[in-house]
């Protein structure tokens, strides 16, 4: 009953690295003698690669510094005409921005009518029936037209007959 494990028990065993395996991993890691030739050749194109875009990023910020110090007092004379030309020229980018953003979603709606017009196979059919409901619909129009006219006709007929038996009685 000893060797049997309970329901309750939880049994752990170290995993046993098998032969050829090292500690971290099958190949490379700490155990097997050293990093791997690719290895070396990274770090000694990256190192120096690495170092020089570092000073260069440092470069860049001093002159930057140095810039905002030189610049801030120009700044802050010539603030009543910049300030108003930054607000213009905010304004005319934010327009630009604005018609580009108006005139993308144009396009997409366009391409999204053609795509969809494209998809659907009744086009032609609706179309010869818009043709068919245009013409039955001057039809209507034409004799609508023409029972006006008559009516109108009619009706001035008749108000000249009530107009002549007034004048003569």
């Amino acid at each position: 009953m000893a060797d049997r494990p309970q329901p309750h028990h939880i049994q752990v065993r170290p995993v046993q690295p098998r032969y050829g395996e090292h500690e971290y991993g099958e190949h490379g890691g700490f155990g097997d003698g050293g990093p791997s030739a690719g290895q070396v050749l990274a770090v000694i194109t990256g190192l120096p690669l690495g170092g020089t875009l570092l000073a260069l990023a440092g470069l860049t910020l001093l002159g930057t510094v140095i810039g905002a110090l030189v610049a801030t007092p120009l700044f802050i004379i010539f603030s009543p005409v910049l300030v108003p030309a930054l607000f213009v020229i905010g304004l005319a980018v934010t327009g630009f921005l604005t018609s580009g953003a108006f005139g993308l979603t144009g396009l997409s709606a366009l391409s999204w009518i053609t795509n969809y017009l494209r998809r659907t196979p009744v086009v032609p059919e609706t179309l010869d029936e818009a043709k068919r409901r245009a013409a039955e619909m001057g039809e209507y129009v034409g004799q609508k037209t023409k029972e006006v006219g008559q009516d109108i006709q009619s009706k001035s007929h008749e108000t000249k007959r009530q107009t002549g038996h007034t004048e003569s009685r």
